[in-house]
């Protein structure tokens, strides 16, 4: 059967107030991908069950294609598209298979970002094409960021609606994977932005160790601080910029990497340095709340030498909720975004992404 781009419109009536969903997210660490099955039922307001979780670590092949896509062309990103939406199809098949899953109303996916410039009206996530419903068999919501791009926003962060109206307990959910990320309710609106690098550096610096990261942040703290690379990295134009702003690989190679190895430092005091730098990068952003409490997860939320200088520089009560939640937040969020989408309801904030309006985004496949 041919594949058919669905107006969200259509669906309005056959959403109900309580679904079943596979969300699914990749993050710019590499880790892998996220998978979820999830329940959401609105009554008052929205509750839900994260039944089944797993990732799925990547090959050294796809870990090599998915780190190099910023220096590919458009042709060659369309042809490693193809592949990646036929390997990311059969890893959720796989998924659902292993878990006996056979209710399921919707799989939304946020794919993988090739190329994030915002400020160019430019995002591409691979893995978002109408063959992912065809290979899968079910109804897909995909492909969150465009719509917003093109409504003159970041297309970043989109994880804030969720923290809005399923963790609204928490003064501040704050994110650590590739990058870090924060949301925060301000007034009437909802605020969020990216922090500054996280994963992304750290998990750099140890691979050259053969390490796939700094188990729970012993390597940095074992280091010393540079303070004239802390001081420039603290420096860079992008923490002095105002919301709402986003951070992409492109970002990290330009002004991250060469800065940190010009100052020719060995592993643990890049490490600890970085460390610091994002602690007092977080500390910045929440200061101005006195003894709220911080929801964090994310892979980061494992690096206890981190979460350790954090609570040292502020005086909030961080919160590490359960391993599940730590590691499939995410994937949690973006498939409760997809269900707003299928009901046509605001999944994307102009407060938090700098859009001309609040909007229903994403893109929706039939099988």
């Amino acid at each position: 059967m041919r594949y058919l781009l669905v107006n969200m419109l259509n669906f309005v009536n056959m959403i109900k107030n309580d679904c079943r969903v596979i969300g699914v997210m990749s993050g710019t660490s590499l880790d892998g991908i996220d998978l979820i099955y999830a329940s959401f039922e609105y009554k008052d307001n929205w509750k839900f069950d994260l039944i089944k979780a797993e990732t799925i670590a990547y090959s050294p092949k796809w870990i090599d294609t998915l780190r190099s896509l910023v220096v590919h062309s458009l042709d060659e990103l369309q042809k490693i598209d193809e592949d990646y939406t036929s390997f990311l199809a059969s890893v959720i098949n796989d998924f659902i298979k292993k878990h006996n899953i056979n209710d399921i109303d919707v799989v939304c996916s946020h794919g993988h970002t090739a190329l994030h410039q915002p400020d160019n009206k430019l995002t591409y996530q691979i893995g978002n094409k109408p063959k992912l419903a065809k290979l899968l068999n079910q109804k897909v919501v995909c492909d969150f960021r465009v719509q917003d791009v093109e409504l003159g926003g970041q297309g970043a962060p989109l994880v804030p609606i969720g923290d809005a109206l399923l963790f609204s307990e928490y003064n501040y959910c704050i994110n650590f994977g590739g990058f870090a990320n924060i949301s925060t309710q301000i007034g009437d609106d909802r605020i969020a932005y990216d922090i500054c690098p996280v994963n992304i550096v750290l998990n750099h610096y140890v691979k050259r160790i053969g390490l796939n990261y700094d188990d729970e942040g012993r390597l940095a703290a074992q280091g010393d601080v540079d303070e004239v690379l802390l001081k420039a990295l603290n420096d860079l134009s992008f923490y002095k910029e105002t919301a709402p702003k986003s951070l992409g690989l492109e970002w990290v190679n330009t002004n991250i990497f060469g800065l940190i190895d010009a100052h020719k430092n060995d592993l643990k005091d890049i490490l600890r340095t970085f460390v610091e730098h994002i602690a007092i990068q977080v500390s910045n952003c929440i200061q101005d709340t006195p003894n709220g409490t911080v929801l964090l997860t994310g892979g980061g939320a494992y690096n206890s030498f981190l979460v350790k200088r954090i609570k040292t520089l502020t005086n909030h009560e961080i919160v590490i909720p359960s391993k599940t939640l730590i590691e499939f937040k995410e994937a949690l969020i973006f498939g409760f975004l997809g269900i707003l989408k299928l009901k046509n309801e605001i999944n994307c904030l102009k407060s938090v992404t700098g859009a001309s309006k609040d909007h229903s985004s994403g893109i929706i496949f039939l099988p």
